[in-house]
């Protein structure tokens, strides 16, 4: 098993900005999107339109799984296609408005577009705050580990 800390996955989650969030709708039925989230006190947060889908299913079920790909190479092979390593937890979602997160969460979310205040009446906040445990593959470990399941995966608690 991987030996990586709660801090190493919380800074591998920090440098990205991509998942795949899975949600459940209103008739019980398995749902993922692409999102872009930032991340502030250890809560994950994704800025979405007040009607998408996805905020609506998070309404409707808050629970919900997140995994973030991390992409992996071959230094100066970049041709050698390599798995991307993982980070998957599941978590408790909210739905907020944009007000209600704080000035520095809108800012990190609307990176420095213009119309941030016309846009924050239009925009729902997701909040993640994760559950259980971070389940990792290829996290903190060489390109050569990550071959060998038994040394590639971990599984640490969330708190």
């Amino acid at each position: 098993m991987a030996d990586i800390t709660l801090d190493a996955i919380w800074q591998e989650i920090e440098k990205n900005i991509f998942g795949v969030l899975g949600m459940v709708t209103a008739k019980g039925e398995a749902r993922t999107a692409g999102i872009v989230y930032v991340v502030h006190d250890r809560t994950i947060y994704i800025g979405s339109e007040q009607d998408a889908w996805k905020v609506k299913h998070v309404a409707a079920n808050p629970h919900v799984s997140l995994t973030i790909a991390i992409p992996k190479s071959v230094p100066l092979m970049p041709w050698i296609k390599v798995p991307a390593a993982t980070i998957t937890v599941a978590g408790e979602a909210a739905v907020l408005a944009a007000d209600a997160v704080g000035d520095e969460v809108v800012a990190k979310l609307f990176r420095g577009m213009k119309n941030v205040e016309e846009l924050k009446h239009t925009f729902a906040v997701i909040a993640i705050k994760p559950t259980g445990h971070f389940v990792t593959y290829g996290v903190g470990v060489s390109l050569m580990e990550m071959r060998d399941p038994a040394k590639a995966r971990a599984r640490v608690a969330v708190a």
